[in-house]
């Protein structure tokens, strides 16, 4: 990776720098559009006391429930999380912190987090314990708390096709919490299914611009099935 060319050649070379304690935002909605391997390294680093920050924790052995498995998860922020047995285990044995927050509310934490914007209001959760201890503002006769926006140390993103400068375009609902979380990091790596030259994406089609992006790598992906339900004969 030089210049321009944001593009690396190994997992490890796209996680590197990532440490014990850091706090990873991750893409994602189920197991749609889910950076798979590079959740996978994280696993194999072995890296722990991790806040994790991202729509639910995959499921029982795949997805961001692999992190689970050697407890490398401190906190989990996140929206959804009933998927996962080992997740409920953990979180009722008082082994794992989780904040549980709204999915459009973590939605615009990682947006605003992005854009610079420390907190916004939103009357999502007033009067519920998602608000307590929170400030409550009213704007035209409707209460409104307040919500601190996210950044991560890592941002880790699934996309469709990118280009060699980072340039990242997501594909049909795979898009979903990615191109937010692509914006929230400190160093935000990317994989890809297919890497083009500069130029042959289509300017309008890109979701993600390149100066949000610092590592882009192509990878090869399961896209499991989060629950298969087929219609009987």
């Amino acid at each position: 990776m030089s210049g321009f060319n944001k593009v690396v050649n190994s997992y490890e070379e796209a996680m590197e720098g990532l440490e014990d304690g850091m706090t990873v935002i991750a893409g994602g909605f189920g197991l749609c559009g889910i950076p798979e391997n590079l959740i996978a390294q994280i696993k194999t680093m072995k890296t722990k006391d991790l806040t994790v920050v991202s729509n639910n924790c995959g499921v029982d052995g795949f997805g961001l429930g692999i992190l689970l498995e050697d407890r490398q998860v401190k906190k989990m922020i996140s929206s959804y999380v009933g998927e996962n047995a080992l997740f409920e285990k953990q979180l009722l044995a008082g082994e794992l912190e989780v904040e549980l927050t709204p999915q459009g509310t973590l939605a615009e934490k990682m947006r605003a987090g992005g854009a610079g914007i420390p907190a916004f209001y939103t009357a999502t959760g007033y009067g519920t314990p998602v608000g307590d201890g929170k400030e409550v503002r009213e704007f035209n006769d409707r209460k409104y708390i307040m919500e601190e926006s996210i950044t991560g140390d890592f941002a880790i993103v699934k996309g469709w096709k990118a280009d060699t400068y980072g340039n990242v375009v997501y594909r049909d609902t795979a898009q979903n919490f990615n191109p937010m979380a692509a914006t929230a990091g400190k160093i935000t790596v990317v994989e890809v299914e297919e890497i083009v030259e500069p130029g042959e994406l289509n300017p309008t089609e890109i979701h993600t611009p390149g100066i949000y992006v610092n590592r882009v790598i192509k990878g090869t992906f399961e896209k499991r099935i989060e629950q298969r339900t087929v219609r009987q004969g």
